[in-house]
């Protein structure tokens, strides 16, 4: 099998062909030429014609397949289909970030599975099911891609697209290294935001490798059996172990928690519910982000602004965090949080 570039950081390229004749300065020129130009290095110093004839029999450059590409005529945000490794499709978004002149760019919404496993009430992507996990090199490309199509630079990557990152550790961790590193996509890891629904060892895992990207819960409900029936996933991370997990966060990386709730109207956004959230969460430093939710099916609604004024204002009371209220941008194509299900607008 040959060795996939993209799928590897500069260190493990190196690890994998030393044998080869690939010195650690190589190595890093190798993913400097095959994320941004889509080949390998031109010969140099310390690449001869030789070794890179070598490097050809051993290694292949994968690449997704565009499939589709949607902008939406609302707010910019662009989704594309991807094909990956045997036919698998997928999606991802482009999010314009084009208010700051002279500071334009965007940040790229990809996918770490087809399809999810987790099978939350109002996500169109859960209601998929799953179909496997993706390459680090299919997640990378995902950025890579959407670059290439981008008249200003992809600045931050968040994992919020199809999957549960944390179920795909291995190659969601190997992607973001890659993504970050200098010689990579020089994406700053702080500007890298993986979101879980709330796979608790996997929390703690990422938590114990001290990881440069920012971690976001999606709580959606403070009431265990209320977010069971929202979120599977409790049945089997508990909201009070998952607390104790983010509160061991905290203590090791000194970061505030960002907590992620979906506003469902007539579900989630009472007085009580942000009752049940400041009682949860006392003591540990959090930022609540608010979003819409987005349901194609029609079974659940966001908000009505009475109910989250109201909302927002007993969370000003009760909780004393910061309160963000998070856009959704892309509804009209089916790009937005939730909407993701392998297909076109």
């Amino acid at each position: 099998m040959p060795i996939l570039l993209k799928n590897q950081t500069s260190a493990q390229l190196h690890t994998t062909l030393a044998h080869a004749g690939v010195s650690a300065h190589l190595a890093r020129r190798i993913l400097a030429a095959v994320v941004k130009r889509g080949e390998l290095p031109a010969l140099g110093s310390n690449l001869t014609a030789r070794l890179r004839d070598r490097l050809l029999t051993l290694t292949e450059i994968p690449h997704l397949t565009r499939v589709q590409k949607v902008v939406s005529p609302q707010d910019g945000f662009t989704k594309y289909l991807f094909q990956g490794q045997g036919g698998a499709q997928f999606e991802a978004v482009r999010i314009p970030l084009l208010h700051r002149q002279g500071d334009l760019k965007y940040v790229a919404c990809v996918s770490s599975q087809v399809g999810c496993a987790m099978g939350c009430a109002f996500c169109a992507t859960g209601r998929m099911g799953f179909g496997r996990n993706l390459a680090a090199w299919e997640i990378v490309d995902q950025v890579v891609k959407m670059q290439a199509d981008s008249p200003y630079p992809i600045r931050g990557v968040v994992f919020m697209g199809m999957g549960e990152p944390l179920l795909n550790y291995d190659a969601v961790m190997t992607a973001i290294r890659i993504l970050s590193e200098p010689c990579g996509l020089a994406i700053a890891a702080k500007a890298i935001t993986l979101s879980t629904v709330g796979i608790i060892p996997g929390i703690r895992r990422f938590t114990a490798e001290r990881h440069g990207a920012r971690l976001v819960v999606s709580l959606t409900s403070a009431d265990p059996v209320q977010r069971r029936e929202l979120l599977p996933v409790e049945q089997g991370n508990p909201t009070l172990d998952l607390i104790q997990a983010l509160r061991e966060y905290h203590a090791v990386s000194g970061r505030r928690v960002t907590v992620a709730w979906t506003m469902i109207s007539g579900v989630n956004v009472g007085e009580d519910d942000a009752q049940r959230l400041a009682d949860l969460t006392r003591g540990l430093p959090i930022k609540l982000d608010l979003i819409d939710v987005n349901d194609p099916s029609g079974r659940f609604r966001p908000p009505s602004s009475a109910e989250l004024n109201a909302f927002r204002d007993a969370l000003r009371v009760k909780l004393g965090a910061p309160v963000v209220r998070r856009y959704s941008g892309g509804q009209d194509i089916h790009g937005a949080c939730g909407m993701l299900a392998g297909g076109g607008a």
